[in-house]
């Protein structure tokens, strides 16, 4: 037996998502698949079934049947009614029924196997799938697996919960191939609930409380979310579907080991020290179980077990008694080693109405957010907040805001919105009410929902106080710009938002209001930006502004828009530290963002990948957006490792941005998929991804070409597709426009795609002019040398210039391997290998005939294979056929690579 088990890869199709068998189990002729209740055992078993091209035999023992002998084997033997061996075992079943432990049992058994063999022997071809296996009673186990030993052609799937390989010779055999049914990964559990219509966020959340499992997803798919109450847990059970399924999957295991895995679920950061302290020498046996079930992950390398679906967590907790609940949050006081979270046992184990408990647990936030444990400080300083006596009004709501705050700093929804009503319920001043509905707004970022009537009610609160509605004009400003992308009302209501603070002498108002003024004026191509950033940077820097809202982050940003991606990096490490220590997770990812593009934009391939890795963990483990972190991992991805993990990043941000509405990243996702697609070749597939995100900066007025830059990305998949004409009508519109804003660092990507379209139209000289002064200027910037010189190899080649070819694309491949930059490296090494490759001398290179050169020209020029065919006069497949040898000739396999070898036809 196969030990340990290969895992089954899953995947899914056009409808359902289906589980599917890895290559090796297909040849295999007894497989066990095992899982948890709802994993998929079923689908599996009956997809590897119908694979096997035999007809189904279908066996499938219920929990009833387990005790009563040979209920499984009668199953059987009536399955096949017309066979005279199952009716002669029928008959034997039923001699044996009120029998046992009669002198002669020992003969019956005998009887009974000899009959099952012969029953197998005589069954015609077909496969046996055992469902629920585990339920299958042990008198019938026992015969069908010395049957199976003699009949060694019969394929045999079984699919039960529990067994482990190794642990025992199964009874279907004891070479039988055991494969683990696995947990759905995100994108498949967001293909299963695709017809919910959920959002992103939504479908992460049901992702990680499913564990994976599909049917327990689709149990949560249509509940709203739970939010925490005063005892830390949640405030209602799981769904009754889904409580029946968690529930099946705990009976998996005795009770001792579910009361350790209870302690676990109140516990927010269990690991294998504090479980044996509090279960002593048996705890190991007691883990392994809950392992054994599919239940508990031991093997975090910090140390924590982690529930492998947190529903688990939830139903455990949740189907204490309260006074229950309590007691073994005492005996997790008692055994913690840690002081924050011994107080947060404590708390949760005093009675709610304790004013003791409400103080201990806000001393403990403070703690927990010194040291960075910004998830436990939200959790403490919301308990804080709801234990504190209502009749101390002050106190209550200043421990609410700071809990609405935490949450806010964490991206917690559910605890934001608790502790914001808690503030709004009481008799509290305008600022305190301000305070509590911008804090939920900051909170719910791109999941805020009934903004019209959120953002009303704040500013009925503010009425009559400058401070206080500037405020909420700068959040209104936000929400325009990146969610109704009207960037000039976004300015506009900045601007207000900057008139009313200075008339009040708010100036921390005044700098947030002046720095979001200065973004837009930027992206507008306004000439006042500059002036509009420099004031916000003049005031006093104050600790109440988010760090990826200050000034300073802002001009950090514009110097990167600037191609000074090292004023940007020195700006950005101090920042990124004032954002940790603050515990403002969306802060530290916009902060760990910019780095990750600054490093890249350098050609620091190393470092970039690192920020960007660290920013995409932050985000997938907190309720943020995943658009801005997808798009810089695209990126740089793309960029300094590899393309395929690119593209889905690209993807999942494209997607989020478009359910999220947030314009802006949806803009900053295509255009990282545009620009991949057009790195591997695929040409016309970005086009569409890239002229959506020109669409959608013209229809928001977006102006500056230095912010996003699609304009040359755009530009040469327009060259690439024959479409010159296009391409330099929207090459000369930016380049006038980058020189009317003063935006020169702009001009070299524009000119090498100028270069490539003078390439197109046979100027090789003038693009290779261009391109040597392109790469020249960009000597700060690496890979945007290094990609410069790999299109003047390009270029040369189709100049026949083969040995300036060489030398441009050996720098080129030397630069992209120094910075690390994997794929293009991969690329120039390719363009290197085929130039080095080729004959030197013109005459003895593959010699096309007249008819497939003039094919090959016109095919460069951008023309189909039909257009082709029609200026010919030869049918569409004399085309294809004539391409195909062309291909073969020239090595080449694209028409994009064509393009660039071949010297396009002009009519």
């Amino acid at each position: 037996m196969p030990d340990p088990a290969r895992s089954m890869n899953a995947s899914h199709e056009a409808g359902p998502v289906l589980p599917v068998v890895p290559e090796d189990v297909h040849g295999a002729r007894r497989v066990v698949l095992f899982g948890p209740p709802g994993s998929g055992k079923t689908t599996a078993a009956g997809a590897l079934g119908r694979r096997s091209g035999l007809p189904v035999l279908r066996l499938a023992p219920g929990p009833q049947d387990t005790k009563i002998p040979y209920t499984g084997l009668l199953e059987l033997a009536l399955a096949l009614p017309a066979l005279p061996a199952a009716l002669e075992l029928a008959a034997a079943l039923d001699e044996t029924t009120g029998r046992s432990g009669s002198p002669d049992e020992a003969g019956r058994e005998l009887r009974l196997r000899r009959l099952t063999a012969a029953l197998l022997r005589e069954a015609p071809p077909m496969t046996l799938v055992v469902d629920n296996a585990q339920w299958l009673d042990p008198a019938s186990a026992a015969v069908l697996g010395w049957a199976l030993r003699l009949a060694q052609d019969l394929p045999v799937i079984a699919a039960e919960r529990t067994w482990r390989p190794g642990a025992a010779d199964h009874w279907c055999g004891e070479d039988a191939c055991a494969v683990r049914i696995p947990p759905l990964a995100a994108p498949q559990i967001a293909a299963l609930l695709s017809p919910y219509r959920l959002a992103p966020h939504e479908v992460t959340r049901i992702h990680a409380r499913s564990g994976g499992n599909p049917a327990l997803a689709l149990a949560l798919a249509d509940v709203s979310r739970p939010f925490p109450d005063q005892d830390g847990v949640s405030q209602s059970a799981l769904p009754p579907t889904a409580r029946r399924l968690v529930g099946e999957w705990l009976d998996e295991v005795p009770a001792q080991v579910q009361q350790l895995l209870t302690l676990a679920a109140l516990d927010d950061r269990p690991d294998l020290e504090l479980l044996g302290r509090l279960a002593g020498p048996a705890a190991e046996a007691l883990l392994a179980q809950a392992e054994a079930a599919g239940l508990l992950d031991a093997e975090q390398p910090d140390g924590t077990v982690r529930f492998t679906a947190s529903a688990i967590g939830t139903e455990l907790a949740t189907r204490l008694p309260g006074h229950a609940r309590r007691l073994l949050h005492a005996s997790l006081a008692g055994s913690s080693r840690d002081s924050v979270r011994r107080d947060r046992h404590t708390v949760l184990a005093a009675d709610a109405d304790d004013p003791r408990s409400a103080l201990r647990a806000a001393r403990a936030a403070v703690r927990a957010r010194q040291r960075g444990d910004h998830a436990l400080a939200a959790e403490l300083s919301l308990l804080a907040a709801q234990r504190t006596p209502h009749d101390d009004g002050d106190l209550l709501a200043e421990r609410a805001l700071t809990a609405v705050r935490d949450a806010a700093h964490y991206g917690d929804l559910p605890r934001g919105r608790i502790a914001a009503r808690l503030v709004l319920d009481q008799d509290t001043t305008p600022d305190q009410r301000v305070d509590a509905l911008v804090a939920l707004i900051d909170a719910s970022g791109q999941h805020l929902h009934s903004a019209d009537e959120l953002f009303a009610a704040a500013l009925r609160a503010a009425t009559g106080r400058p401070d206080l509605t500037a405020r909420l004009l700068i959040r209104q400003s936000i929400w325009a710009n990146v969610n109704e992308g009207e960037l000039h009302r976004a300015c506009d209501l900045a601007g207000r938002a900057t008139a009313l603070a200075e008339t009040a002498g708010d100036t921390t108002t005044t700098a947030m209001a002046l720095t979001m003024q200065a973004r837009l004026q930027r992206v507008l191509g306004h000439p006042d930006a500059g002036t509009t950033l420099s004031r916000a940077l003049s005031l006093p820097r104050a600790a109440s502004i988010p760090v990826n809202g200050t000034p300073q982050h802002l001009a950090a940003r514009h110097a990167l828009f600037d191609d000074q991606p090292d004023k940007a990096r020195t700006a950005l490490h101090p920042l990124l530290v004032e954002a940790e220590q603050a515990g403002d997770a969306e802060a530290t990812v916009d902060i760990l963002r910019s780095l990750a593009e600054s490093e890249l934009r350098a050609g620091r391939c190393a470092r970039a990948l690192e920020h960007a890795h660290r920013a995409q963990a932050l985000t997938d483990r907190t309720a943020l957006s995943a658009a801005p972190a997808c798009y810089t991992s695209a990126l740089v991805e793309g960029t300094a490792r590899r393309t395929d993990l690119a593209l889905v990043h690209a993807r999942r941000g494209v997607d989020t941005a478009r359910q999220e509405d947030n314009k802006v990243f949806l803009s900053r996702n295509l255009f990282a998929l545009g620009h991949l697609l057009l790195a591997t070749g695929r040409p016309k597939e970005a086009l569409e991804a890239l002229e959506e995100v020109r669409d959608l900066e013209e229809l928001q007025q977006v102006r500056d070409p230095s912010v996003l830059r699609w304009h040359p990305e755009l530009a040469e998949t327009f060259v690439a597709l024959g479409r010159l004409d296009q391409a330099q009508s929207l090459l000369g519109d930016t380049r006038r426009t980058a020189t009317d804003l003063g935006r020169a660092t702009v001009l070299p990507s524009l000119e090498r795609s100028q270069a490539l379209l003078d390439a197109a139209r046979g100027h090789y000289d003038t693009a290779a002019r261009r391109l040597t002064e392109a790469a020249d200027g960009l000597r700060h910037l690496p890979l945007e040398r290094g990609r410069t010189l790999l299109a003047l190899s390009h270029t040369e080649r189709r100049g026949r210039r083969r040995a300036s070819a060489r030398a441009a694309a050996r720098s080129a491949a030397d630069l992209f391997t120094a910075h690390q930059a994997h794929p293009w490296a991969r690329t120039a090494a390719h363009t290197l290998g085929r130039l080095e490759d080729a004959p030197t001398d013109h005459n003895a290179r593959p010699r096309l005939t007249p008819a497939e050169q003039r094919c090959a020209e016109l095919a460069a020029a951008g023309a189909s294979n039909r257009d082709i065919a029609t200026t010919l006069t030869v049918s569409v497949k004399t085309v294809e056929a004539t391409l195909t040898r062309v291909y073969r000739k020239l090595g080449l396999h694209s028409r994009f690579q064509l393009a660039h070898t071949v010297t396009p036809a002009h009519e």
